[in-house]
């Protein structure tokens, strides 16, 4: 049935619209979906591929004392490696140096973000975006050699690539306000946004094994390589606005402008910073995704190293275990599209409802599972059901608060994206800083407690999002409200 509070106008407009909706095969929107989907990739596996290497960075006898698991559980078989990796260095890092070794990328991620939306508005998204990464991939090759001068070269390093990475999603986010249309927005997001995921998912298990048969510094050459390829597609084949791609289809091109014409603002020349900052829906989704990335960003730095220091699995195991939590993501993730497009669109669920109910179970079911994974003691099999049960759930959330931003204001989507995520960031800067600090001793009790303060701080932000969500667009984005009901 229709639901409360939809006007027939919302109706009709629903309907004329997916009467003209043009195929999807082919088409410039979903080719911009799939290379954004790609450059996410490049992105995560730039961002995570140290998680893994750094396993294989430190010298595990000088830390253990000559005992090579130093796990709390019994080490897994680890097979003989090939000799000839040996060649690469290893250092000795103290569990605090790895910690704001593995933290370092967010100092620079921060910086660049509200930035990084205001430069898409005004220059445009698709260079900003495409050199922000290339410079990513640049300081990213140059990662073995920074390692051999020291950590703090190595941290400055990580940095550098950060500030490249930060104007990602806000560009993104810029991009997708002129190319998304309101009922296929799930959709084309989680496209891009599990792009993050199968980056992490392909980053983990490859790494390992590239550590296993090469050595750890070919683990940034190989990725550095795959990013170049990206930039030179990403070049070729997006545009910033339909308006302005010179092979689209005049079907598909009025299509998408005339989807948008009463949700983007006339003029973005003049910000309103004022109405911005003081938007509680705007603080809604910044509080969401701060608690969401707290566990998130906990996992993603800190797993391969729970997956050898607690449950004992050697480098090349280690990797492929890792990835596991976030195929299920990647899965979630886009099926969630599919189905929040679904209940907007043929349901006729209104956006808020369907956002909140997304982020809910996005957020809490995350929030138990990583909590039962910390008493699992050793059973390994059960320890990684939960974690990618965590994860996996967490996926559901692309199609919540996380896209919420292109609700609210598609005018101003990436500075909105540029503010939260500078929130946002925060905890890939002090999470693994204070989850090493909790796990000097790398017993299960430690683990234990960083597990229940991620599960915490998610528990309250997904509350706080409930509350205060919205789903229209707000009377300061645009002169003309759309009447897609909230």
């Amino acid at each position: 049935g229709i639901a409360p509070g939809l006007s027939s106008e919302s109706v009709s407009l629903c309907s004329d619209i997916l009467r003209t909706v043009p195929p999807a095969c082919c088409s410039s929107r979903y080719t911009l979906a799939l290379l954004s989907c790609y450059g996410c990739f490049v992105v995560y596996s730039l961002r995570v591929n140290l998680s893994v290497a750094m396993v294989d960075m430190l010298n595990r006898t000088h830390q253990s004392g000559g005992n090579q698991s130093g796990s709390v559980c019994p080490a897994h078989a680890d097979p003989a490696r090939p000799t000839h990796n040996h060649t690469a260095n290893v250092y000795n890092w103290d569990s605090e140096t790895q910690g704001w070794i593995l933290g370092s990328f967010f100092y620079g991620y921060i910086l660049t973000q509200v930035p990084g939306g205001y430069l898409a508005g005004r220059v445009g998204p698709k260079w900003l975006l495409g050199f922000g990464i290339l410079g990513t991939v640049i300081f990213s090759l140059l990662t073995p050699i920074a390692a051999d001068l020291g950590a703090g070269y190595l941290i400055a390093i990580r940095v550098l690539e950060g500030i490249g990475e930060g104007v990602t999603f806000p560009a993104l986010y810029t991009m997708w306000a002129a190319w998304a249309p309101p009922l296929e927005r799930s959709r084309l997001l989680t496209i891009s946004y599990i792009g993050a995921q199968l980056g992490t998912v392909v980053c983990l298990p490859l790494s390992g094994e590239i550590c296993f048969y090469l050595g750890w510094p070919y683990v940034f050459y190989i990725f550095g390589a795959v990013g170049l390829l990206w930039f030179v597609l990403w070049g070729l084949f997006v545009f910033d606005t339909p308006n302005t791609h010179p092979r689209i289809s005049e079907r598909e091109r009025i299509y998408i402008t005339s989807s948008l014409k009463n949700e983007l603002s006339p003029s973005v020349d003049h910000i309103p910073w004022c109405s911005i900052v003081s938007s509680v829906p705007l603080w809604a989704i910044v509080v969401a995704h701060f608690s969401y990335n707290w566990t998130f960003y906990t996992l993603l730095t800190l797993l391969p190293t729970y997956m050898k220091d607690i449950l004992g699995f050697s480098i090349q195991q280690n990797g492929i275990l890792s990835a596991l939590p976030y195929v299920g993501c990647a899965i979630f993730a886009l099926l969630s599209g599919q189905v929040a497009d679904y209940l907007r669109e043929t349901c006729l669920y209104r956006t808020v409802v369907v956002r909140k109910c997304f982020s809910l179970i996005g957020m809490i079911g995350p929030a138990v599972f990583l909590v039962a994974a910390g008493y699992t003691g050793c059973d390994y099999v059960l320890a990684i059901s939960f974690l990618t049960i965590s994860s996996s759930l967490g996926g559901i959330s692309a199609s919540g608060f996380n896209i919420n931003h292109l609700d609210i204001a598609p005018s101003y989507a990436g500075i909105l994206l540029g503010i939260t995520n500078t929130f946002a960031t925060i905890p890939g800067m002090v999470g693994p800083v204070i989850a090493r600090s909790l796990t000097q001793h790398n017993t299960i009790e430690e683990w234990q407690t960083v597990f229940y303060i991620a599960a915490t701080i998610n528990l309250l932000g997904s509350l706080f999002y409930t509350v205060f969500g919205r789903g229209t667009v707000q009377p300061w984005a645009v002169q003309t409200s759309y009447p897609h009901g909230d």
